[in-house]
């Protein structure tokens, strides 16, 4: 597998996919026909060299991922919508990042907060601190699964888990050399090392060891530090995923295993008619031929 380089989302009834700064969002309409818009991202840190630092990129890459992901979930409900309000363009902006900043809250307060106050209750009856941690840590990833167990049983989240399935599909399939057809991308793997399922698993296991050597006797403060740490902890995470998706490294495969298995919940097979709408979303940003064609060529020892 070589790495491509581009990397996207499922939308509703539809795929986003990213390249660089432009980005592509392919949607099937309810007439069966598939809309693309693309466009070009700019990231809300305008400083390159930050962008590029490690572990600082890592969280600027996940509130860019946020800001994308919600603009293009927006842009593929809107042709699903039975009444289309008019909304200028500062009302949308304005609106978008309310919702970001309440998603980053509410993600907070469930996945963080609430673990750590179930543990101290656990606390209550176990002696051992580290224990006490370990168990906190395991709660938010026991929450973490039952919510996306949750949610999977709703209609309308199948069917984007089929759609995440198929942008996986299409990464994969030109990540291996093989032209960008749907018999190609049917037989591709529907998991990726670089994906935003196994990069949150990855938060949650690294923020268990990055609790277990917080020991302060205040608990406020513990919650603090907790939620703190949580920049360093996604940049961390973020660097573990960027590697994974760059190298075929016995050791990168095997800890890049239990993400991978975290996939088999977020992601679905999809149908044709969903592969096809993945393969319109990348052939709008990447010029697939011309990397599968330079693969070969690397492959037979020679040029393209």
């Amino acid at each position: 597998m070589a790495y491509s380089g581009i990397g996207g989302q499922a939308v509703m009834e539809g795929v986003m996919m990213k390249n660089e700064d432009l980005y592509a969002v392919a949607v099937r309409k309810p007439d069966q026909t598939i809309v693309v818009e693309k466009k070009e991202y700019k990231s809300f840190c305008r400083i390159e060299a930050l962008r590029k630092l490690p572990i600082v990129r890592g969280v600027i890459n996940f509130v860019d991922s946020l800001v994308l992901g919600m603009g293009t979930l927006t842009f593929s409900a809107s042709f699903f919508e039975e009444e289309e309000e008019d909304a200028s363009p500062k009302k949308e902006k304005a609106a978008m990042g309310l919702t970001v900043a309440f998603s980053m809250v509410l993600a907070i307060a469930i996945f963080m907060v609430l673990p750590y106050y179930m543990s101290l209750l656990l606390g209550r009856f176990i002696p051992w601190e580290t224990v006490v941690i370990l168990l906190e840590g395991l709660l938010r990833l026991l929450i973490f699964i039952l919510y996306i167990v949750l949610i999977s049983r709703m209609e309308d989240i199948q069917r984007v888990f089929m759609y995440h399935g198929a942008e996986h599909k299409c990464i994969n399939c030109i990540e291996h050399g093989m032209d960008l057809t749907v018999e190609n991308v049917r037989i591709s793997s529907k998991e990726h090392k670089r994906c935003g399922t196994s990069f949150l698993f990855f938060v949650i296991i690294v923020s268990i060891i990055a609790t277990l050597f917080i020991r302060v006797d205040s608990r406020i403060l513990r919650l603090v530090i907790r939620l703190l740490i949580i920049p360093l902890v996604a940049g961390l995470s973020y660097e573990f995923i960027r590697l994974a998706g760059r190298t075929e490294n016995p050791v990168v495969n095997i800890l890049s295993k239990p993400g991978l298995w975290m996939q088999a919940l977020t992601t679905r097979e999809p149908d044709d008619a969903m592969i096809e709408v993945g393969i319109a979303s990348v052939d709008a940003v990447f010029d697939w031929r011309s990397y599968v064609a330079g693969l070969r060529g690397e492959q037979q020892g020679g040029p393209a």
